[in-house]
Formats: structure tokens, sequence, C-alpha cells
């Protein structure tokens, strides 16, 4: 029989160049490494925190004022944009007023068979350039008398008109656009004053003298 050697234990096999207990030596190490977070780092998150919202509020604040500027800015362009139209009509309706005397000679001309030869060429030309800058005419015989537009110089009554009506134009008018230069200068006649009644309203003095009894006798 073998004799066992007092005081020897047997031992698992360990590969050579391991070190025992390598698993737990590395946990023990990596605590000890980990080092603890700081007790300051939360009041630096936090004020990092109020500075970003005080970034945030004040990115609000000037994208508002760019926004405003952007629309003053437009309010102004369209502004400038009406202006200049406005100004634009002004001389245009300047210019024209001032060639009207010339436009009414050419009228009463072609009226009188006077429009003939290089003056009627000249006399078409300056039209056609006159109504490409927007020059109207206007004012017609028959047509209802319009105050903002006519300008009576002769009153007449006749039986066979219902309303004010412009019977002969005098001077035509001239309009640019929906801004009168000019009036239409007319004779205006008027529905002759004691014409007889609508049919309607004779038949209804008749009724109403019926139901009084007639007239008073004396």
């Amino acid at each position: 029989m073998t004799e066992e050697t007092p005081g020897f234990e047997e031992k698992p096999d360990v590969p050579s160049g391991a070190k025992p207990d390598a698993a737990a030596e590395s946990a023990e190490s990596s605590e000890k490494e980990a080092p603890a977070a700081p007790a300051g780092d939360a009041a630096k998150i936090a004020g990092l925190t109020a500075q970003l919202d005080q970034v945030r509020t004040a990115l609000n604040e000037r994208t508002a004022d760019l926004q405003r500027l952007q629309a003053e800015y437009q309010n102004y362009r369209r502004r400038v944009e009406r202006d200049r139209i406005t100004v634009k009509e002004i001389a245009t309706a300047s210019l024209l007023t001032e060639l009207l005397p010339m436009l009414d000679d050419i009228g009463r001309a072609r009226e009188h068979g006077e429009l003939v030869g290089g003056f009627k060429s000249v006399a078409e030309s300056l039209e056609t350039a006159a109504a490409k800058m927007g020059l109207q005419q206007f004012g017609k015989e028959g047509e209802p008398f319009d105050p903002t537009i006519h300008e009576a110089l002769m009153h007449s009554y006749a039986p066979d008109v219902t309303e004010t009506t412009c019977v002969a134009v005098l001077q035509p008018g001239y309009r640019i656009g929906e801004r009168t230069i000019r009036p239409a200068r007319v004779a205006v006649a008027e529905p002759q004053p004691g014409a007889a009644a609508p049919a309607g309203a004779q038949d209804e003095t008749v009724a109403n003298d019926e139901e009084s009894g007639g007239p008073e006798e004396g």
C-alpha cells in the first residue's frame, strides 16, 4: 500500500503563467478604478441647462425681430410700388390733358370732312398714341345722364323721355382707366312737366273720387 504523505493536499491543475483568482482580482481593480461621480456635476449640468434656455430665448427673440423686419420691408416695397404707379398715372393724365384740345380739333375736322391728306395721317397717329397710353373717349346720345361723368351745358324738356337723358354730346369726355380727366359735356332733356300720368295712377285717382262721392256741390 502506498502511504500518504501527511499534510499534502491535491490542488487543481493551473495553467502555467496564470495567476490564481484572476477574475476576482479584475473585478476588484475595476471597482477601484471607477471613480465616484463628483457632487459638483449636477450643479454644472443645471447651469448649462439654464444657459441653453437663455440662448433659446434670445434666438426666438431675434427670429421674431427678423420676421417683423421682413414684414415691414414687404409693406415698404408694396407702398413704393403703389406710389410709383400713382405718380405714373398722374403724369400720364397731365400729359393727355394737354392733348385734349388737339383731339377736339381732330374730331371737329373729321365731322366736317376736313381730315384728309397728311393731316389725317398725323391725326390718326396721335389718336393711336393716346389710346396706347390708356386714353378712352366716352359720351353718347341717348344714354342716361350721370352727373359723375357728364356735365350738362344745355337743358330742355321732351315728351319722349322717361328720365334725364343726354340728347346731344357737345364735347366728348375722356378717362384713363377709372380716372375721369374730363367729363362729357352734353345737352340733356327731362320728361315734359304735366305729362299724362301712368294708367295705374289714373285708375287710383278715379277710385278715390268715387269713394268720396264725387266733387262737393255748392
